[in-house]
């Protein structure tokens, strides 16, 4: 595994080796000791994924105080656009944001410390993302930014957006309590 700290500080992009034959192939997209050796100690209380047409645009995504977590995200299938926004107020990077590509031929894996809001566009069908996250999922704690009010140029025409996506409040006007 190649783990590189990114420009948004506590953000890590893994590339991990993919290993194919015959069958088909296998990708490690975890391992304590090792990411442990670069301070990232994540304790994984929950698991899921999701399943995105081509042009679906997830987000801006995080959970309040105390339920907040960090995430570690990948694409299983397909491909994705993986945006994120550091929303942590005493961060030299508070306000910027970066997008990096995430697909099932490239494996590569995100961690994203709390404190950083997630989303991103699905670039085909059929695209699965899985989340690890450090705390279970608490719905009263469940919050977003608004996909369009961070400054970020998202490269389709006609994204298919949630209703609750769509009802997160504008990256300024957010009660911020990171």
């Amino acid at each position: 595994m190649k783990i590189t700290e990114l420009q948004i500080p506590g953000c890590f992009l893994i590339e991990s080796p993919k290993f194919g034959d015959a069958r088909g192939s296998f990708v490690k997209t975890y391992h304590e000791a090792i990411f442990s050796e670069l301070g990232i100690d994540m304790k994984i209380a929950e698991e899921f994924y999701s399943f995105s047409k081509k042009d679906v645009i997830r987000g801006m995504h995080f959970q309040l105080p105390p339920s907040d977590h960090d995430k570690l995200v990948y694409c299983a299938n397909g491909s994705v656009l993986d945006v994120f926004l550091d929303i942590r107020k005493d961060s030299k990077t508070f306000g910027q944001y970066l997008a990096i590509e995430l697909s099932a031929m490239n494996a590569r894996s995100l961690f994203l410390p709390s404190g950083i809001a997630h989303g991103f566009l699905s670039l085909e069908d059929n695209s699965l993302m899985v989340y690890k996250t450090s705390t279970v999922h608490n719905p009263i704690k469940d919050a977003g930014i608004s996909w369009d009010s961070f400054g970020f140029k998202w490269p389709v025409k006609s994204p298919i957006i949630s209703d609750r996506d769509l009802k997160h409040t504008s990256y300024t006007d957010f009660n911020n309590p990171f």
